[in-house]
């Protein structure tokens, strides 16, 4: 399921969060965010806790929409630290996004593993 987040939530949910957050801007009339829906469950599974997943209505957060300028629906934000880090918007198809969602899970998730591994390695070592 993917948590709802509006003008209210937004900067607790997204801009505060402690893991990237991908924002999914859509609406309940457009189609192409229907579609979608289930291959952004498939990314937030496979990407567990390492990658957070949004929804935003755009009709009802009209200052969010405006704030990160959407000219269409779907608009994905991938933001890290409250800075936006990716765009995703007008994609053609399925494909096009399964493609942009796995480039993002493979920087992500193989970057942090790295990190936390690193991290403990140089730990352990300087406990000695």
């Amino acid at each position: 399921m993917v948590l709802s987040v509006n003008e209210r939530t937004f900067t607790q949910e997204v801009l505060e969060s402690s893991v990237p957050v991908l924002v999914n801007f859509e609406a309940p009339w457009c189609g192409l965010c229907r579609i979608i829906h289930p291959l952004l469950l498939q990314f937030q599974a496979e990407c567990g806790d390492e990658l957070k997943l949004v929804g935003v209505n755009a009709d009802q957060n009209f200052k969010l929409s405006n704030t990160y300028r959407l000219k269409s629906l779907p608009t994905l934000l991938l933001i890290e630290k409250g800075i936006v880090k990716q765009r995703l918007e007008g994609f053609p198809g399925k494909d096009d996004l399964r493609q942009a969602l796995e480039a993002i899970k493979l920087t992500y998730t193989s970057h942090e593993k790295i990190d936390i591994a690193g991290v403990r390695g140089q730990g352990a070592r300087g406990s000695f």
